[in-house]
């Protein structure tokens, strides 16, 4: 792509787009700049990187074509405040704020401006990032086909209507920390019975990882690979049956629907 592109904020998520990007290599180094409030986090994005970097974000916005806002929630306003009168109606902004709607963008910017709301999760770092896009009204398909682009170099992304964005960040941009739980459970288990550290770290992980490459690639329903590998009688039922006495499934959907209305409050 020839766009270059600018984030404002140079935290996890930024961190984790930007490895995504260049190790795609959908870009090159050069054609992306990002700003931060502290010297440390602009070193440690030109180390890790060797991307340009400022600690001024009106830097950022003028030469960028698309700008990734990748600041937490409560500083959105005060940053677009910062950045308003240099965004002008060829600039497209990528929005990755939980709880941040299209109103309140509009509102916070006081003019038309092309907006995406976004929601990526940090596996973007590895090239396997879930993410959701949904654009505001200014944006034509040309420009939406290019921000899916930017997203899919490191993953997966879909178009969603609005209304969904906040379910999106129970199910896919909070959720790498409830998989992460999952996996340190099952390892803890595993050294509880004799198995070293790092080995048990690994077969869990390569376990989650394998089954959800299976519910990806062969689009069988969860419940129905579940099934095939519950034996009669078996060690997997007998596990099943102790996680449904200890109510996985209710914790699981109790996390996430909290996640959800935070989410929503946060609006």
């Amino acid at each position: 792509m020839n766009q270059h592109i600018g984030f404002i904020g140079g935290g996890n998520m930024a961190s984790a787009m930007i490895g995504g990007m260049i190790n795609s290599r959908l870009c090159n180094k050069e054609q992306i700049i990002a700003s931060a409030r502290t010297q440390a986090t602009l070193d440690r994005l030109s180390d890790s990187y060797g991307i340009r970097v400022t600690l001024d974000n009106t830097e950022v916005i003028q030469n960028s074509d698309i700008v990734i806002l990748a600041v937490k929630p409560y500083l959105y306003q005060d940053v677009i405040a910062e950045i308003r009168d240099f965004t002008d109606d060829q600039k497209l902004i990528i929005a990755i704020a939980a709880g941040i709607s299209h109103r309140k963008l509009n509102e916070f910017f006081r003019k038309p401006v092309k907006i995406i709301r976004a929601m990526p999760n940090t596996p973007a770092m590895v090239l396997e990032a879930m993410s959701a896009l949904t654009p505001n009204e200014y944006v034509n398909a040309e420009e939406l086909q290019t921000v899916t682009e930017i997203f899919e170099s490191f993953g997966k992304a879909e178009v969603i209507p609005e209304s969904l964005m906040d379910t999106v960040i129970g199910v896919s941009g909070s959720s790498p920390a409830y998989v992460y739980m999952f996996i340190e459970a099952m390892a803890d288990a595993a050294v509880a019975d004799g198995m070293p550290r790092a080995q048990a770290y690994k077969f869990a992980a390569q376990a989650v990882y394998g089954s959800a490459k299976m519910v990806l690639d062969t689009g069988n329903h969860p419940g129905e690979l579940k099934d095939a590998v519950c034996s009669p009688g078996g060690t997997t039922i007998a596990a099943v049956a102790k996680l449904e006495e200890t109510g996985l499934r209710n914790a699981v959907i109790s996390a996430q629907r909290c996640c959800v209305a935070k989410s929503k409050n946060m609006a």
